[in-house]
């Protein structure tokens, strides 16, 4: 009994440190969060999370929360966002970054880059003085006064805190969009994001003149090209018999410019990746998305037994930041 009086004491505090951390969130809110509210409803691109650790879950939490409520939304992984993924990123994105400390070092390499595609950079963290905050656009405030952990190490109230403030973010946004129940009825099981998750990849991957496809004996100038035309930011590597034999992405091609300059005469195949991941035309599309991030990538080739390419899907597609058709036929966006 006396156990179990003490875990129930210290559960209760846990309760109330988290509970403190998101009251103190209120008298701090101002002006920044209404000014992010009315660049996001400004936007033409997508609301972009970024954060790694802990703050990568928030992150990732707060971008399926966006999605089903309207607000086009993805995650990128920071670990492989220095390793090529920035590529999905555009001048019309908005770019939120969550760390707690604002010193991420994986975070902060990327700020100059990503200030450099001229996308919009909001902070979520807890200084204001921090590399992060002094980077960004604008910087909200979730900091709190101390971890619920008692080392005061674990990301506790922290993590509960930018999460409530994603949550924030996203109801205000479904009051201005005035997302109403028909609406999120469509994001759901029953709805499109129903409809996306249980159809089969058949039904929904892009075809024929669609897929960004390159011989490996082409160049790397030729698969830039492809790359650029049909904007997916990766092109599958084949054979003649159209036989997957790799991926060339916008980050392999970044990673080759560092090693050396005169690469654009170069046989494809010197730069692409050999293994990609892959997936069959008969899994469901729910596979597909859990695949892509786990694996975290944004790109999907799909393939026959044979390995020969059938189709390719991307993330943003499968998620709802672009329209596919169910069976050619019905739009769904």
């Amino acid at each position: 009994m006396k156990k179990s009086s003490r875990s129930l004491r210290q559960a209760r505090e846990v309760l109330q440190i988290e509970a403190q951390g998101i009251l103190d969130l209120i008298e701090r809110i101002g002006p920044e969060f209404e000014q992010a509210v009315e660049m996001i409803l400004r936007s033409k691109g997508r609301v972009i999370l970024t954060g790694i650790g802990k703050s990568g879950i928030v992150g990732r939490k707060i971008t399926a929360t966006l999605n089903s409520t309207g607000t086009p939304s993805l995650f990128l992984h920071l670990a492989e966002a220095v390793h090529g993924d920035l590529g999905v990123v555009t001048a019309d994105d908005i770019v939120i970054a969550i760390s707690n400390s604002g010193y991420t070092k994986e975070l902060t390499s990327i700020l100059p880059t990503l200030k450099s595609f001229g996308v919009k950079l909001i902070a979520f963290s807890g200084d204001p003085a921090s590399p992060l905050a002094k980077e960004s656009h604008l910087f909200i405030d979730v900091g709190v006064e101390r971890e619920a952990c008692p080392l005061g190490l674990a990301p506790t109230t922290s993590t509960t805190a930018a999460l409530a403030m994603g949550d924030a973010l996203a109801v205000v946004l479904i009051n201005r969009r005035q997302f109403n129940r028909k609406d999120f009825k469509r994001f759901h099981p029953g709805g499109s994001l129903g409809d996306r998750l249980s159809s089969k990849i058949k039904d929904v991957m892009l075809r024929g003149d669609q897929i960004p496809l390159v011989l490996k004996d082409q160049t790397v100038e030729e698969a830039i090209s492809e790359i650029d035309r049909k904007k997916l930011g990766a092109s599958l590597v084949v054979d003649d018999g159209l036989v997957l034999q790799g991926i060339v992405t916008d980050g392999d091609i970044r990673r080759s410019l560092l090693k050396r300059k005169d690469i654009m005469g170069l046989r494809v195949e010197k730069i692409m990746s050999a293994s990609p991941k892959m997936i069959d035309e008969e899994k469901k599309v729910a596979e597909a998305v859990a695949l892509m991030e786990h694996s975290a990538i944004t790109v999907l080739p799909i393939v026959d037994r044979a390995k020969r390419v059938k189709g390719i899907v991307h993330l943003h597609g499968l998620l709802g930041g672009k329209e596919f058709r169910l069976n050619g036929s019905q739009k769904i966006t």
